[in-house]
């Protein structure tokens, strides 16, 4: 069984007992999490996909860490102008278990 997920902007697909990276929540960790944005549940042959949301879905899950990604560097330069710009950015992220998916 597996669920596709929406959260911070992005969609991902989950199955219980995997792990994952999502944008920041506000969230101790240890603690549980419901996504309510739930985009296409999947058991074996029957496939229910929403009109954006599946009606009643949710994802259970449980906070594992939080952390932040590796360093991305922007480097913009303009040829023959003596123009240099770099910059480094790195995004907080954190890492959930799912634990079930109710469909």
């Amino acid at each position: 069984m597996y669920a596709v997920i929406r959260t911070g902007g992005k969609q991902y697909k989950v199955s219980a007992g995997g792990k994952l990276k999502v944008e920041s929540l506000a969230a101790e960790v240890g603690s549980e999490v419901e996504i309510n944005d739930v985009l296409m549940v999947a058991d074996g042959d029957t496939v229910k996909v929403g009109t954006p949301l599946v009606a009643g879905a949710s994802v259970k899950a449980t906070v594992v860490a939080h952390g932040r990604g590796d360093k991305v560097m922007i480097f913009k330069m303009r040829r023959r102008k003596h123009y240099r710009k770099s910059q480094g950015h790195r995004q907080n992220y954190t890492e959930i278990r799912i634990d079930g998916i109710n469909g």
